[in-house]
């Protein structure tokens, strides 16, 4: 301590803001040590908030997101550690699920980094940085599943997880209507790559800074939603005013694959909770929202009157796929086992300086090949699986997120047609939540008295 304190105390002078940043940082592993539920708590509430925050612009090296879930995770070992010397951990058992999230992360990140080292293919920082985002995904399914144990925790987390994607929908829709200055502040402190345009061009891309991760949040929360207003009866109006909300920020995106994902995800909603009169909500809310919106949907309309008959954005998406990604993927076989993890390649012309790959199964083979794409539909089955036995057959707060697991993986999936959504950060983070809360087991759920007062009020 000695040692320390004068390193300490010369940071304080000079770095300020460092300083209190790190003191936060103590207090939250500590806060988190004697109660984890806190941090379950905070990775879903804050990530939707912080997720867009460009990495070093306030926490050197890291996105705010990632330095809190960092956080978290410290006080979660270090409550573990403890418990580990009075002998009161367990040993994890690995559901179908894990299982399946763990060889997506393997395939995504050993694979790839071996089969460059056996054809001599340099491995830069860019392999690097996306061969972890898997597991931080994990690393948020695990924060959420260790730290939250009783029904009344998890469904708080629920509420939560509307109230933050509540606020992303109210930002989002100023944006896109170019209201009180907030594309504004938008292109000031969520602009990816400093590239102000994205946050200025009359599309929701929100604290999240990508329209289209918006617009899968807003949808993963429809259905979160839609689970609430059925075990409630006494919080209807406000969630029929909530559920409103979600779909014009969806379709405030100005993504026509988003406004496919809300159709799919109205329907899926109908089917697993065998609630059909929820779709006479959503088809007027629906109507309303494009009335509202009709000067977003109007530009992107306007795409269509090119000479191909399509929206730029379209044809420019496939020009990139025939220009960087298709012809090195699908040449000396590279497709078995992937290009590189890496899903970017410098380009100087483009804005950010980046052209994405921007079709989710494209992504899947380039990042690891057959190996991979076998893993995420083993993904598919585990999670729809869960998502239908706990949304049909539980009465408690997994029931809520077993009806939004089904409705974003299937969403997802079929938006991967058009880019890689199930790593798209702020729903990616948001579906893994929801994972981790569906895999509470029932024992453990039933097991918190105050949970007996938390029951279904109505079945549909």
């Amino acid at each position: 301590m000695v040692l320390i304190a004068p390193f300490v105390g010369a940071v304080s002078i000079l770095h300020p803001a460092l300083a209190i940043m790190g003191g936060l940082a103590v207090a939250l592993v500590a806060l988190v040590a004697v109660r984890p539920q806190v941090g379950g708590y905070l990775v879903i509430a804050a990530t939707p908030l912080i997720v867009g925050i460009d990495r070093g612009q306030i926490v050197p090296f890291l996105r705010p997101s990632e330095a809190l879930a960092l956080a978290v995770g410290c006080g979660l070992a270090l409550r573990g550690a403890l418990q580990w010397q009075t002998g009161a951990t367990r040993h994890p058992h690995l559901t179908r699920l894990e299982l399946a999230l763990v060889i997506m992360a393997t395939c995504n990140s050993v694979v790839p980094l071996i089969w460059m080292l056996v054809r001599q293919h340099p491995i830069g920082p860019d392999d690097l940085l996306y061969a972890l985002v898997l597991w931080k995904l994990i690393g948020v399914y695990v924060l959420v599943r260790v730290s939250i144990k009783t029904d009344r925790q998890a469904m708080l987390c629920l509420w939560l997880s509307v109230i933050a994607a509540s606020v992303v929908a109210i930002v989002a829709l100023l944006q896109s209507l170019g209201l009180f200055g907030v594309p504004h502040f938008l292109a000031t402190y969520y602009a990816p790559f400093g590239y102000t345009n994205l946050a200025q061009n009359s599309r929701g891309s929100s604290t999240v800074a990508l329209p289209a991760a918006t617009a899968d949040l807003m949808i993963y929360n429809l259905a979160v939603v839609s689970g609430l207003w059925i075990f409630s009866r006494r919080s209807r109006p406000a969630l029929a005013v909530v559920a409103m909300l979600f779909i014009f920020g969806a379709l405030s995106a100005g993504e026509f694959s988003s406004a496919i994902g809300l159709i799919i995800g109205v329907c899926c909603i109908a089917i697993v909770t065998s609630y059909p009169r929820l779709l006479a909500f959503f088809v007027p809310a629906a109507a309303g929202a494009i009335y509202a919106l009709r000067p977003v949907i109007e530009r992107r309309l306007s795409g269509f009157d090119s000479v191909s008959g399509l929206p730029v954005s379209w044809t420019g998406r496939l020009t990139n796929l025939r220009t960087y990604f298709w012809p090195r993927l699908f040449s000396d076989g590279n497709f078995v086992l992937g290009v590189q993890p890496s899903a970017r390649v410098p380009v100087s012309s483009q804005g950010t300086g980046y052209v994405w790959i921007e079709s989710g199964y494209t992504w899947l083979l380039w990042g690891g090949g057959i190996p991979l794409l076998i893993g995420f539909l083993l993904l598919l089955r585990a999670a729809i699986g869960l998502g239908w036995d706990t949304g049909r057959h539980r009465d408690d707060a997994t029931r809520i997120a077993g009806i939004a697991i089904f409705v974003s993986v299937i969403v997802m999936s079929v938006l991967m047609i058009f880019d890689p959504h199930l790593t798209y950060r702020g729903a990616a983070e948001e579906m893994f939540a929801l994972f981790a809360l569906a895999s509470l087991p029932a024992r453990t759920i039933h097991a918190s008295p105050e949970s007996r007062t938390t029951r279904l009020e109505a079945r549909p």
